[in-house]
C-alpha cells in the first residue's frame, strides 16, 4: 500500500502530513501527486470528498519550498468557486506549510480590499482566490499575473455552473504559457473538456471514480411527496422534513439541509427554530463574517443543523456530517452528487434523504440516470397525515367556504325604447324609497352659449366642464342643436 513517504514530497512538508494524522494517501492523491511533482499538467476527476485539495495543495507547496516571492507577482494561483472553498484551501495551506516560510494571500469578496491589497504588496507565494475578486484587483494594477509558475482550478465544474467560465479564460490569457496547470473536478461536461483541450498541455489524467458516482458508504432514500394544495407545499414539505428528522432519533447527530432557493434557506431555517431545532442558515446574500461564523459554530459541534443553498455544497469539508436532507430536488442532477458527499467522509458511513414532489419527477428521473441506479423509496414518516389547519382547509369543501358577494348586473332601462318595453323592465330590487322628480335640465333646455363672449371664455355662473379653461365653444353646444344648424 502506498504511502505519502513513497510520493517524494519535501520531508517539512512530509512531517506536516504526519503532525496532521496522514499516513495513506486517497486514490486521487496517490494519482496526482507523482505527475504533479514532475512538472506535468494533471486533470484529476474525482467525486467529492476523496481528498482532491491535498491533492495539488502538497505537491504545490513542495515545489515552492525554494524561491522567493516578489511584490504584487505572486508565483502560484489557486482559483476556487466559492469564498468557503477558498477559504478551506487556505486552512489546509496553514496546515501543510507550517515548517516551512511560505506566504498566502486570500482575495474573496466580502474583505476589505485595502487589507488584501497590503498582502500582494509585500509578495506571496501563494495566491488562493475567486475569479472575481482576482480581476478586480488585476483591473485595479494592483496584481501582476506574469510570475505565475503553478495554477489550480478547483472544482471547475462548480465554476462552469456559476457562469465563471470566460473570467476562467481570461485568467488563464494573464498567466505565461509555461506554467503548469492542475485542473480538478467532479464531472466533466462538454464544456469543461473544451478548456482542458485549450489550456492544458498533454496532462496526466487521473480518473478514481465513475464520474458523478454517489460514496458507497452513503445510504439514500426518497420520499415521494404530494402535497394537499399548491399552495401549501412549503409548509407541508417542512412538515416531512421535521418528520424525517425525528425517524432518524439520535442517529441524527448533525445535518446539512439543502434548499435550491436562498428565500427557502431563510424560511426553513427559520421554521425549524421555531420548532425547537438548533438551525442556521447559509447562503450568498449573508455577510461574509456570518457565514464564516455559522460554518465554525458547525464544524465544533455547536450548531446541528445548517440549512443552506449549494454555495455549501462544493469541497467544504466538514468531517463529521451525519445527515444531508434535501428538502429540494436538485436542480441539476450534478449537484445531488455535490450535496449528498457532505457525509460519509473519510471513509464514515452517512445518510441522504430527500423530499420529491410530482412536479420534481422529471429532475429525478435524470439524477437516477446520471447515478445509473435507482434511488430507494421510503414511506412517508407522517402517513396521509397532514398538520390539523392544513387538512381542514384543504377537506373543506367549497360550498362550505363563503361564497364571494356578486355584483349586481340588472340592466337600466333604454331611455329611448318604447313604454310598454320599459314597463316590462324589472325594476331593481331596492326601490323602497320614492323616486325624486327629475331636475335634470332636457337638451333643449339647456342655456345656449352666450356667444358674445370670448371663444373659450366662461361666464361668472358657468360650471366647469371639465375640458379646462380653453374648451371650444361648439363642444358645449347639444347634439340637437348642432343637428338643427
Amino acid at each position: 500500500m502506498t504511502k505519502f513517504s513513497d510520493l517524494n514530497l519535501d520531508p517539512k512538508v512530509l512531517k506536516a502530513v504526519e503532525d496532521a494524522g496522514y499516513e495513506t494517501p486517497t486514490p486521487i492523491q496517490a494519482g496526482a501527486i507523482p505527475p504533479a511533482l514532475a512538472g506535468r499538467d494533471v486533470l484529476g476527476i474525482a467525486q467529492t470528498g476523496t481528498g482532491k485539495t491535498a491533492s495539488f495543495t502538497l505537491p504545490m507547496i513542495s515545489m515552492l519550498a525554494k524561491g522567493r516571492a516578489r511584490a504584487r507577482m505572486p508565483r502560484s494561483l489557486v482559483l476556487c468557486p466559492t469564498r468557503e472553498l477558498a477559504a478551506q484551501v487556505a486552512e489546509n495551506f496553514d496546515t501543510y506549510t507550517k515548517h516551512l516560510k511560505l506566504t498566502k494571500a486570500l482575495l474573496i469578496g466580502g474583505v476589505s480590499f485595502k487589507e488584501q491589497e497590503q498582502l500582494i504588496d509585500r509578495g506571496v507565494d501563494v495566491l488562493i482566490a475567486t475569479p472575481g475578486r482576482l480581476l478586480d484587483h488585476f483591473e485595479r494594477g494592483k496584481l501582476l499575473l506574469t510570475g505565475v509558475q503553478i495554477m489550480v482550478v478547483d472544482e471547475a465544474d462548480r465554476m462552469l455552473d456559476m457562469g465563471f467560465i470566460p473570467d476562467i479564460e481570461r485568467i488563464f490569457s494573464l498567466t505565461p504559457f509555461t506554467r503548469q496547470t492542475l485542473f480538478f473536478s467532479a464531472t466533466m461536461a462538454p464544456e469543461i473538456e473544451r478548456i482542458t483541450n485549450t489550456f492544458l498541455s498533454a496532462p496526466e489524467r487521473i480518473e478514481v471514480a465513475r464520474q458523478a458516482t454517489a460514496g458507497e458508504n452513503i445510504k439514500q432514500g426518497v420520499v415521494m411527496f404530494k402535497p394537499s394544495r399548491r399552495d401549501r407545499e412549503g409548509s407541508e414539505k417542512r412538515h416531512v422534513l421535521r418528520a424525517l428528522i425525528e425517524s432518524e432519533g439520535a442517529g441524527c447527530k448533525n445535518a446539512i439541509i439543502f434548499c435550491n432557493r436562498k428565500t427557502d434557506v431563510d424560511i426553513t431555517a427559520k421554521s425549524l427554530k421555531k420548532h425547537g431545532y438548533d438551525a442556521a442558515p447559509i447562503h450568498g446574500d449573508l455577510d461574509q463574517s456570518q457565514r464564516m461564523r455559522t460554518l465554525d459554530e458547525f464544524r465544533d459541534g455547536t450548531l446541528r443543523f445548517l440549512v443552506a443553498s449549494d454555495v455549501a455544497a462544493r469541497g467544504l469539508d466538514i468531517p463529521d456530517v451525519s445527515h444531508v436532507f434535501n428538502f429540494d430536488v436538485p436542480s441539476h442532477a450534478e449537484d445531488y452528487v455535490h450535496r449528498i458527499g457532505r457525509t460519509g467522509r473519510a471513509g464514515k458511513k452517512g445518510t441522504t434523504l430527500m423530499i420529491c414532489t410530482p412536479r420534481d419527477e422529471k429532475t429525478f428521473d435524470a439524477i437516477e440516470r446520471l447515478l445509473q441506479q435507482e434511488i430507494p423509496r421510503i414511506e412517508n414518516p407522517l402517513g396521509d397525515a397532514m398538520p390539523d389547519d392544513n387538512k381542514r382547509d384543504a377537506e373543506a369543501p367549497r360550498d362550505e367556504k363563503k361564497p364571494r358577494p356578486k355584483r349586481s348586473r340588472a340592466k337600466k332601462p333604454d331611455a329611448d325604447a318604447p313604454k310598454d318595453v320599459q314597463a316590462d323592465t324589472p325594476a331593481p330590487e331596492k326601490a323602497d324609497k320614492p323616486a325624486k322628480p327629475d331636475d335634470s335640465p332636457k337638451p333643449t333646455d339647456r342655456p345656449k352659449p352666450d356667444q358674445n363672449r370670448s371663444r373659450g371664455g366662461r361666464g361668472k355662473d358657468d360650471k366647469v366642464v371639465g375640458m379646462g379653461d380653453h374648451m371650444p365653444s361648439f363642444i358645449a353646444l347639444s347634439f340637437d342643436e348642432r343637428r338643427a344648424g
